[in-house]
């Protein structure tokens, strides 16, 4: 089996440095890295066997920057792992000839991007969401608010196109602002009404989306997908939130997570990885991208998926592996750190530094 070289985007993103070593210790062959990202100081820049800065994913410029990488290094597989990487890839995808990208059509990625036309379609098809108001400014926010139930109850509001938990506020007319100050971390700390009112016109800017403040516990169904089927699928828990991000999982064998996700796959014509997000019975987010992966030795999510893409699985091989998902697995995110001498070395040609903390494993 020959080698392959990936391009991975956003190779800053928390979950880049277990992603490439799963991608590389898949135990068929050798796999060339490439990383991308907006940033100089992303950890790809010191994991990948290339690295190089490119325009943020929603800069018209990207693609192109992305598709000139992929033809010097000769890739043969891009799979992206922010939202804000998406409709870019998907709107150019087809000059990627040669080259397979990871990526569902541009409709599928607006859709999945607007969350009010998300959240809409999630009621067309039966399934719970928060209830919801679309509005622009201050004053339209206060009466949405208002409407789903503050101050008696907590709201949440975001930017209607976000990525991750980039925008996400808390609204909760009881909070103690006087021990957020003294013992809270700054951070994704819950907010008065009327302290958003103080930073927001009262009339225009961005469209943001109001909603009920869905309670219970957070679980996720992350899989792989072809033509809106999905092929391999698991369901996971997420706890222990830090500075917005998930750190703690813990795998599941629920039937009827999966016929939620199938169901939203289907509607939404998902192709390749996809991540729903779901609070108590709530659905609150559909990422048509891949995300946070609990590993296992003998289920190697990301590569399966690369394998898939490229036609070296059948669809039926493929849905098989799904009886080896362990619902015993578990998962714990750390941070860990790198430390390096700068030098004048060209982006892309350094020789990455040794982590403070070595790993053989795919945990």
């Amino acid at each position: 089996m020959r080698d392959i070289s990936v391009l991975i985007t956003a190779a800053g993103a928390p979950g880049t440095a277990a992603l490439l070593r799963a991608l590389r210790m898949n135990g068929e062959r050798g796999v060339r890295i490439v990383g991308t990202d907006m940033s100089p100081q992303a950890i790809g820049r010191h994991f990948c066997d290339r690295f190089f800065v490119v325009p943020p994913g929603r800069d018209p410029a990207f693609a192109d920057a992305v598709l000139n990488i992929v033809r010097r290094e000769n890739v043969d597989a891009v799979l992206p792992q922010s939202s804000f990487d998406l409709q870019g890839l998907a709107e150019a995808k087809e000059r990627f000839i040669g080259t397979t990208v990871l990526v569902s059509s541009p409709q599928t990625i607006r859709r999945a991007n607007d969350k009010a036309e998300t959240y809409a379609l999630l009621q067309r098809l039966g399934l719970q969401a928060p209830a919801w108001r679309k509005v622009v400014g201050g004053r339209a926010l206060a009466l949405a608010a208002e409407e789903l139930g503050y101050p008696d109850r907590a709201v949440c509001f975001k930017p209607v196109s976000s990525s991750g938990s980039r925008g996400f506020r808390v609204l909760d007319a009881t909070v103690d602002r006087a021990k957020q100050l003294i013992e809270e971390r700054p951070g994704n700390l819950a907010l008065r009404l009327k302290d958003v009112l103080e930073v927001l016109p009262e009339e225009g800017g961005p469209d943001l989306l109001v909603m009920q403040l869905a309670e219970g516990r957070e679980r996720t169904i992350d899989g792989i997908a072809r033509s809106g089927q999905i092929l391999l699928g698991h369901a996971k828990t997420r706890e222990s939130m830090r500075a917005g991000l998930a750190m703690y999982f813990e795998t599941l064998n629920d039937h009827w997570l999966l016929e939620v996700a199938q169901r939203i796959v289907a509607e939404f014509g998902i192709e390749h990885f996809f991540n729903i997000q779901l609070v108590g019975d709530h659905v609150i987010e559909i990422n048509p991208r891949i995300s946070t992966v609990v590993y296992q030795e003998d289920l190697n999510l990301p590569y399966l998926g690369i394998k898939s893409a490229l036609g070296e699985i059948s669809r039926e091989d493929l849905a098989q592996l799904g009886a080896q998902v362990r619902p015993t697995r578990r998962a714990l995110r750390y941070f860990d750190q790198v430390e390096w001498d700068e030098t004048s070395s060209a982006a892309g040609t350094q020789q990455p530094p040794r982590s403070n903390t070595a790993s053989s494993s795919l945990e």
